[in-house]
């Protein structure tokens, strides 16, 4: 354990480091406490490459040796600023942000400066909050930083002392988020950013005390991290260790009595030998979908009840291993990136995920797709390359998730060339609402407010599976089901994806709307999204239903009302 009362720049450039490494050991554990059971948990990986974003500068720094104050500060803001991702990732960026600023002038940090930069970390990280929510992360830094000031005031000098009360009553504020989260309960779990936190305060204490841990960063490692979490789109949805590698559906033309026994004997066969099982059984047909090792299995037992049709069986690893392998290869020989087109305005920038969502926003005139989405939020930086990339005077940012907009507003803030417009778009369908409403003769002001307002009109519904059980929104929720996300909570649960989109559909619908858009995605087959176009069709005669491709991975089908 150390003597001193006090904190140099050696030490500190150890503990952040240490909380950055112990942050980047949990992050599955992070993930995993996602509230909503949907395969797209990723906060232990948005604070994660936020804060090796600044670690690799800090990294760099202590390996030269003689770090002060002032550059070390200047690396952990700007390199968490620029690498900020999610809105976890962006809040965790503005604490230390706020942190650092109460430090930089010190050649040595005592509990009294301490407690100061504890307290302006979580005035910066609340400011950069449009509407701060408590149960989260902010909740969790204020009551350590509250602690701070109890114990500043109060005397204490003990370093050791005073950073294990904050981090111990940092933790019992933790454990108190899901009081202030209602959802947080429901699903049983703490909040996951503020874990996150908790790790990184953690981490920097095992340093604090001395502790035997191993500071250095495989810069190979993690670029190789960035690479992988850029691939992680496909990666959510087929796993780097996938357990039953053959997709397999088939139709059973039923010659024999098939009742709910037979029925759920069927599907416990299939549950012994694979998972992602779906049985619907419709008068004298049942589709079958179930991931297996063996194939065949399930094509002998489903031969007792019946003859087959519709045959499919695809080989998830292949896909998987040939989809990396062209990934791999475009990061060996990256196709030169277009240089900026002429000067002009006014330009676009879109965040999309899907070939056929990312060519519907360049056909209404966005000059730049940022990739990504749920499973990958863009960073501060890849915004930031996009603004340089367009050509233009004045930019509108289309973020096109909830996630992505604080990061948005942030890159914003860094831009002092050109006018940012960051439009608050939720989902896909908001943004090209959105961009549809850009009218050139108004002013930027007035396409704004009527972007804003436009985007306002649209009801999002989107359909992926669950990857947990749980009861979430009054609903009975288990593994492998699939579900209909809405804007503002689960609109449906079931296990056959075209009736949860019909039955999504029906409580997104409300009397004024008139146009239904469905974006179906890679892993649905053109004629089914076909089909339940017909089927939306036959419920909402009064609507125009346009079904266009997607592409979008992870989320089956994406559809908007308005």
């Amino acid at each position: 354990m150390v003597d001193s009362n006090t904190i140099d720049a050696g030490l500190m450039a150890r503990m952040f480091l240490a909380g950055a490494k112990n942050l980047e050991s949990k992050k599955e554990w992070i993930n995993e406490l996602n509230v909503f059971p949907v395969p797209d948990g990723d906060t232990g990986t948005n604070m994660t490459m936020t804060i090796m974003a600044a670690a690799r500068e800090v990294s760099d720094l202590y390996d030269m040796g003689d770090i002060d104050m002032t550059s070390l500060c200047k690396a952990i803001s700007s390199g968490s600023l620029r690498g900020a991702r999610g809105n976890s990732g962006v809040i965790l960026s503005q604490l230390f942000r706020g942190f650092t600023k109460g430090v930089k002038e010190c050649t040595e940090i005592t509990v009294p400066v301490l407690a100061a930069a504890f307290e302006k970390a979580v005035e910066t990280a609340y400011k950069a909050v449009m509407k701060p929510k408590e149960g989260t992360i902010l909740t969790v830094a204020k009551g350590g930083a509250v602690k701070a000031r109890e114990l500043a005031d109060a005397g204490v000098t003990d370093m050791s002392e005073f950073l294990s009360q904050v981090i111990a009553r940092a933790d019992e504020v933790l454990l108190q988020t899901p009081d202030l989260l209602p959802v947080l309960k429901q699903a049983g779990v703490v909040d996951s950013g503020g874990q996150g936190l908790m790790q990184v305060l953690k981490g920097a204490y095992d340093a604090y005390l001395g502790k035997e841990i191993d500071l250095t960063l495989d810069k190979g490692k993690q670029a190789a991290f960035e690479n992988a979490s850029r691939r992680s789109n496909f990666e959510a949805q087929a796993g780097a260790d996938i357990k039953f590698g053959y997709c397999t559906e088939f139709i059973i033309m039923l010659n024999k009595v098939f009742n709910i026994k037979t029925e759920m004997d069927f599907k416990a066969y299939l549950e012994s030998i694979g998972d992602s099982i779906v049985v619907v059984a419709d008068e004298d047909v049942v589709k079958v979908h179930v991931h297996t090792n063996d194939p065949g299995l399930a094509i002998q037992k489903a031969l007792k009840y019946g003859a087959l049709s519709n045959m499919k069986i695809d080989n998830m690893r292949l896909e998987h291993q040939e989809k990396l392998f062209k990934m791999s290869k475009q990061e060996e020989n990256p196709v030169e990136e277009d240089l900026p087109g002429p000067k002009k305005d006014v330009g676009f920038i879109a965040v999309s995920v899907g070939e056929g969502i990312g060519e519907i926003f360049k056909g209404l005139g966005v000059d730049y797709i940022i990739e990504g989405g749920q499973t990958m939020n863009p960073s501060t930086e890849d915004m930031l390359n996009a603004i340089e990339r367009v050509n233009a005077d004045s930019i509108f940012i289309l973020p096109n998730n909830k996630n992505i907009i604080l990061a948005a507003n942030q890159a914003q803030s860094l831009v002092k060339d050109k006018k940012i417009i960051v439009i608050p778009t939720k989902t896909v369908p908001q943004g090209i609402t959105a961009v549809i409403n850009y009218v050139p003769d108004l002013s930027l002001e007035e396409n704004e407010k009527t972007m804003l307002i436009e985007m306002q009109k649209v009801a999002t519904g989107q359909v992926t599976y669950a990857v947990r059980d749980t009861n979430i929104d009054e609903k009975e929720i288990r593994q492998g089901d699939f579900m209909g996300l809405g804007d503002k909570g689960i609109l449906a649960v079931g296990t056959a994806i075209s009736d949860v989109a019909l039955n999504m559909v029906e409580a997104m619908m409300t009397p004024e709307k008139e146009l239904i858009s469905v974006y179906y995605g890679e892993e649905i087959l053109e004629e089914d999204a076909e089909k339940l176009k017909k089927k939306i069709e036959e419920k909402f005669s009064d609507c125009d239903i346009e079904l266009q491709y997607g592409g979008q991975p992870i989320y089956y089908y994406i559809i908007s009302a308005e």
